[in-house]
């Protein structure tokens, strides 16, 4: 497997944001609008947390680390999904992450610009 599938990923929720059929689960996601692929973030976050929750009481449980991975990959599926819907791709997130990379998470993090509102 490559990190190719994000690639390949990007382009098909593009396909499907561009030709919208009723048959298309993701094209009923961009039909509703953010606030529902929002929503399913949000739904998908719960379930990978409640998931890493079952597995950190009990690490050889093989049934809660398969579903954390499954959980998971729903999570990254959602968040690609709103992120195609802005066309954002994943080399841009990907980009941020390497230059990150290397950098202690506390000095990265009080490197960033101050985001207040």
């Amino acid at each position: 497997m490559s990190n190719d599938i994000l690639s390949k990923l990007y382009d098909v929720l593009q396909s499907r944001k561009a030709n919208s059929t009723e048959k298309s689960y993701v094209s009923s996601l961009y039909a509703q609008g953010v606030d529902k692929m929002a929503a399913k973030i949000l739904e998908e976050a719960d379930e990978t947390i409640a998931e890493a929750r079952k597995l950190d009481k009990n690490a050889a449980d093989d049934k809660a680390r398969t579903a954390l991975i499954a959980e998971s990959a729903d999570l990254t599926f959602h968040l690609l999904v709103l992120l195609a819907h802005y066309e954002i791709q994943p080399s841009e997130i990907l980009k941020v992450l390497e230059g990150r990379f290397g950098i202690g998470g506390l000095e990265e993090k009080a490197s960033r610009p101050s985001q207040k509102n």
